[in-house]
């Protein structure tokens, strides 16, 4: 058994406060004498319990209200589930040159960061047991979000992200903020997935000297050179008729150092040329890693709030049916 919203039983604090205020205040009197001798006759008739049935019959009704709104939930039987042990912080370039438009999206040219964005939510969707943090870098390492099982969270921080209005690209910096990212956690398995479209030119961190402290704390790192081969397509501004200028900017990626780092970690180095290649490279790292393991867990919550709320229901229709009937009070 658990509750989903705990917070609505507060409400049930509040009840006796009502009914005391509720107490003090009293009740308008239904009938005016100008003596008592008019109702001498009437003096000794016991008093009816119904009044008091009554209002009982309405404060359980809000008492079951809140619990109701507290929606609790019942745990049907156990079952083995699949959760992941793999933690993982993927290292994104947003410097300048991600801005080259050499990639093809839903029939349209779209720059690195688009694409980039676009494979990693599948990657993201498809993964949903495992923690995974972000980190993004151009002169300088950026946490976008620590590494976390909160992927509606992780993906609207994706969302929002742009190049970085900044010189550089701080490869070796952005691959230790990464691992530090990861060190603390207690994990199976622990990756890097270092995407790039440059070449380390800023930080005070060598990639290799992070690539060693990778290894020595037991993170795999992948890495992936992003870009087409010879030039890309750069836009610089805007014509006269609203139309995007564009100047061949050449891609220079440093395959050496990427492949380097992967294979010093235990990792792989990939090319990721078009978008298709791009997914297929997603896909194999996620086909790479995967480490299982079955718990036992409840397979299935019932909700209970629409029985709670029913049986609320009723009582309150009864009072009302009792209160204008067999029960009912002179106004």
């Amino acid at each position: 058994m658990r509750l989903e919203s705990p917070w609505w039983l507060l409400g049930l604090l509040l009840l006796p406060v009502v009914a005391w205020l509720r107490g003090r205040t009293g009740c308008e009197s239904a009938f005016l004498y100008s003596s008592v001798s008019l109702v001498k006759g009437i003096t000794t008739l016991s008093r009816s319990r119904a009044g008091a049935f009554l209002i009982n019959l309405r404060w359980l009704v809000l008492a079951l209200l809140f619990v109701a709104l507290a929606r609790p939930q019942a745990g049907s039987g156990r079952a083995p589930v699949r959760a992941s042990g793999v933690d993982i912080a993927v290292a994104l370039d947003l410097s300048g040159s991600m801005l080259s438009e050499d990639f093809e999206l839903k029939g349209e040219r779209a720059n690195r960061v688009a694409i980039a964005k676009e494979v990693l939510k599948g990657f993201i969707d498809g993964r949903p047991n495992d923690r995974i943090g972000l980190v993004v870098f151009a002169g300088r390492a950026y946490i976008a979000a620590p590494p976390t099982l909160d992927h509606d969270f992780l993906l609207r921080n994706l969302d929002r992200l742009d190049a970085l209005q900044e010189q550089g690209t701080a490869i070796g910096s952005a691959l230790g903020t990464a691992v530090n990212r990861l060190r603390e956690l207690k994990s199976k398995s622990r990756i890097v997935v270092l995407m790039t479209d440059g070449q380390n030119n800023a930080g005070s961190i060598p990639p290799l000297t992070a690539a060693d402290a990778a290894k020595a704390l037991g993170v795999k790192v992948y890495t992936i050179g992003i870009g087409t081969h010879g030039t890309a397509p750069m836009p610089v501004g805007i014509d006269q008729l609203g139309r995007k200028v564009y100047r061949q900017l050449a891609v220079d990626i440093d395959e050496d150092t990427l492949k380097e780092i992967a294979a010093r970690t235990g990792g792989k180095y990939y090319r990721g040329d078009t978008t298709k290649t791009l997914r297929g490279i997603y896909s194999e790292i996620d086909r790479l890693e995967k480490t299982e393991m079955e718990t036992p867990k409840f397979a299935y919550w019932e909700e209970l709030m629409p029985y709670l709320a029913a049986l609320a229901l009723a009582f309150l229709l009864l009072e009302i049916v009792l209160g204008n009937t067999v029960w009912r009070k002179l106004p």
